[in-house]
């Protein structure tokens, strides 16, 4: 692991961490978790053993990465989001590996803080999750959802900006078209 910072009080125990990736303290990277390069993993996240992160991902402060969640390159995981992976938990029923569900962040996806993510769901490319969103179904791209349960308020552009009514983005003149998975710029 050439490359990657550790803060003194982080923890890193996966070999699978790529370059410019930094894990700051009380941070904990179990082993088997991949990690592209570039990321932040900030004070207090957690990031289980079967999770994937893409290059250039952030993991804010005391977010939790549960196995068989993959986020693609330059998804934004704001302070407390929360994946699950098993629809049925109990206590006395141990399950690993194919046995729980998985949840996928498509590229360029945001996660506002204190977002839940409820498994088996993907999280189209560019969209946005608002602080507090509870995501019980898959997200369209370029999708921005919000509520309990999460659901589609309106649509945002690849720079983060909510698009107008003719999709097309108010700030970088990017217009979007409908696709059968949400939007996507044109």
């Amino acid at each position: 692991m050439t490359g990657v910072r550790v803060h003194p009080k982080g923890l890193c125990e996966s070999e699978d961490v790529g370059d410019g990736t930094r894990v700051w303290a009380f941070a904990h990277v179990l082993p088997g978790a991949r990690i592209g390069r570039d990321c932040n993993i900030c004070d207090g996240a957690f990031v289980e053993s079967r999770a994937v992160l893409g290059n250039n991902v952030t993991v804010k402060n005391g977010t939790l990465v549960f196995d068989g969640v993959t986020c693609e390159d330059d998804v934004f995981l704001g302070p407390n989001v929360l994946f699950t992976n098993d629809l049925r938990p109990r206590a006395h029923v141990k399950k690993t590996g194919d046995a729980l569900e998985t949840t996928l962040v498509r590229r360029g996806a945001t996660l506002g803080a204190g977002a839940i993510v409820v498994c088996g769901t993907e999280i189209g490319e560019h969209a946005f999750a608002a602080a507090g969103a509870v995501i019980t179904r898959s997200v369209p791209a370029h999708a921005f959802v919000a509520g309990n349960p999460a659901v589609v308020k309106g649509w945002v552009c690849a720079c983060g900006v909510r698009l107008s009514d003719d999709l097309s983005c108010p700030e970088c003149g990017v217009r979007h078209e409908e696709t059968p998975d949400g939007l996507k710029a044109v």
